[in-house]
């Protein structure tokens, strides 16, 4: 029995999808809101959908312009379901060596994931193969 084309390819979908959520890292994400200077790109904007790694993440600089598929995944303070359901993907644009979580968020990025009022969430991330040269809302 021959397999059609739309189903082998649903089903490689579905196999890339699981294989990309046994790949994500669990941590924690903040968010801020002041976007320029950063740390990779100095005084150039680079949109509103973009990170700072913390120091774990950072490797002198190494991780400036590599994408993220970010997804809330629950509290870490009192703030009842903060999620949203939805994932991002984010450009790293900058250093975060003292903001408390394991991506520090734009917050327009973290307003996709999660409720801003949690502060702090537990996420899942993992680096993607895409390439976002300039994004904005």
């Amino acid at each position: 029995m021959t397999i059609s084309k739309s189903i082998l390819l649903l089903l490689l979908g579905v196999v890339a999808t699981l294989f990309s959520i046994v790949l994500a890292t669990p941590g924690t994400a903040t968010f801020y809101t002041s976007y320029v200077p950063s740390a990779c790109y100095g005084s150039t904007p680079q949109g509103a959908i973009i990170a700072a790694a913390s120091d774990p993440l950072w490797a002198g600089g190494k991780i400036c312009g590599k994408t993220f598929n970010v997804t809330c995944t629950g509290p870490t303070n009192p703030v009842p379901h903060p999620c949203t359901g939805r994932s991002i993907v984010v450009k790293i644009v900058d250093h975060c060596p003292s903001c408390g979580g394991t991506l520090d968020l734009s917050k327009e990025a973290f307003s996709t994931i999660a409720n801003p009022v949690a502060g702090v969430i537990k996420i899942d991330y993992a680096q993607t193969s895409r390439y976002l040269k300039h994004a904005s809302l």
